[in-house]
């Protein structure tokens, strides 16, 4: 017998939606199964390890990055600081050791600076100079050592400085003091700006005998500054000679005592200088040598006939003095007692000189 249509409604109000929602899970899950069942699990026989480079990703491509890999050495090349002897470089001391120091420099390994290139100068040890963490320039002496180690300096640095300044000071003709440390048989040694200068005996003016002189302070001036030779030779003459001459002028009589006789004159000290009193201006008349009118320690005046602050000379004359020809051969005593009357003639007469090539320049002028 069929069922009724009232029965049928009946029958499918019995099938809830929560069964509905089970058994359509149920098939997914099984489906799934059967699916992850028929996959083959097995490990590769060639599995990478974790250094094989294969395993790594690859380099990319810098072609759209913005620059080329040229560009990028060169970048990074800037910050990679190529240290070469010669360079003056700034460092940090890190630590003091008995031969030397250790410096820090931003090197890759910590420079090394020897204890005898700490300074120009003589030190009894480092701490005298340098003082841990400090920040100074350092010279690089040498390329890098097998372990990579560079080796440092100071006194290569004021060495350059000190010369620098020596020629400074030679351009400006000045007078310096410096101590005379040693002697030896050709003069005197100073230290000038940490460099050794050399005074030559025949410019050293002093009435001491050159031994001792040591730990005197003269004042100099320099003759010859020549780095590439490492000569530095001074004058202590032509300092006192300029000095001297400050307070000196051409026609002025002084008095002076003889303190040497050479073929070609007598050299005359006018108060600590040294003056040249040539044997043609000795007298008008003829003389065949010096000794035949003075003698050493003798006093006389004389008259400054030339100042040549350059060459540190003064010259000197007793013909100029002479109220006759000759006077110095028969009767030097009248030469000093009319030494001053004579003098201002002689002035007189360079007065007219200048003022007569004056006149003779303005005539050429015009």
């Amino acid at each position: 017998m069929s069922a009724t249509p009232i029965e049928e409604q009946a029958q499918n109000t019995d099938a809830t939606p929560s069964d509905e929602v089970t058994g359509a899970a149920t098939a997914t899950l099984d489906a799934a199964e059967a699916e992850f069942s028929e996959e083959d699990l097995s490990i590769p026989e060639e599995v990478p390890t974790a250094d094989d480079p294969s395993s790594r990703a690859s380099s990319r491509n810098l072609d759209d990055a913005g620059f080329t890999l040229d560009e990028f050495a060169a970048l990074l090349s800037k910050y990679d600081y190529n240290f070469k002897p010669g360079d003056i470089v700034n460092g940090t001391v890190f630590a003091l050791e008995s031969k030397g120091a250790m410096i820090d420099i931003g090197a890759k390994t910590a420079a090394f600076m020897p204890l005898q290139e700490v300074s120009i100068n003589r030190v009894e040890g480092l701490g005298d100079v340098l003082q841990p963490g400090e920040i100074r320039e350092f010279f690089i002496m040498s390329e890098e050592n097998e372990d990579g180690q560079l080796a440092l300096s100071i006194r290569r640095i004021e060495y350059q400085r000190a010369w620098e300044r020596v020629r400074q000071l030679q351009k400006e003709d000045a007078t310096i003091y410096s101590e005379v440390f040693a002697t030896n048989r050709g003069g005197a040694l100073v230290r000038v700006e940490g460099l050794r200068g050399f005074i030559p005996g025949s410019h050293i003016s002093t009435r001491k005998p050159k031994e001792e002189l040591v730990a005197d302070f003269l004042p100099l001036k320099f003759l010859e500054v020549d780095e590439e030779r490492n000569r530095l030779v001074l004058s202590h003459r032509r300092a006192l000679v300029e000095r001297k001459m400050n307070r000196l002028e051409v026609g002025e009589v002084v008095v002076g005592t003889v303190r040497g006789i050479k073929p070609y004159g007598a050299f005359i000290d006018i108060g600590g200088v040294s003056g040249l009193l040539h044997i043609s201006e000795i007298s008008h008349e003829h003389i065949e040598t010096p000794h035949s009118v003075l003698n050493v320690n003798d006093q006389m005046k004389v008259m400054i006939i030339d100042l040549d602050a350059e060459r540190g000379r003064i010259s000197l004359s007793t013909k100029a003095l002479e109220p006759e020809p000759g006077d110095m051969l028969t009767d030097p005593q009248k030469v000093f007692d009319k030494a001053e009357e004579m003098a201002a003639r002689y002035k007189q007469m360079l007065l007219e000189q200048a003022e007569e090539g004056d006149e003779s320049l303005g005539v050429m002028m015009v």
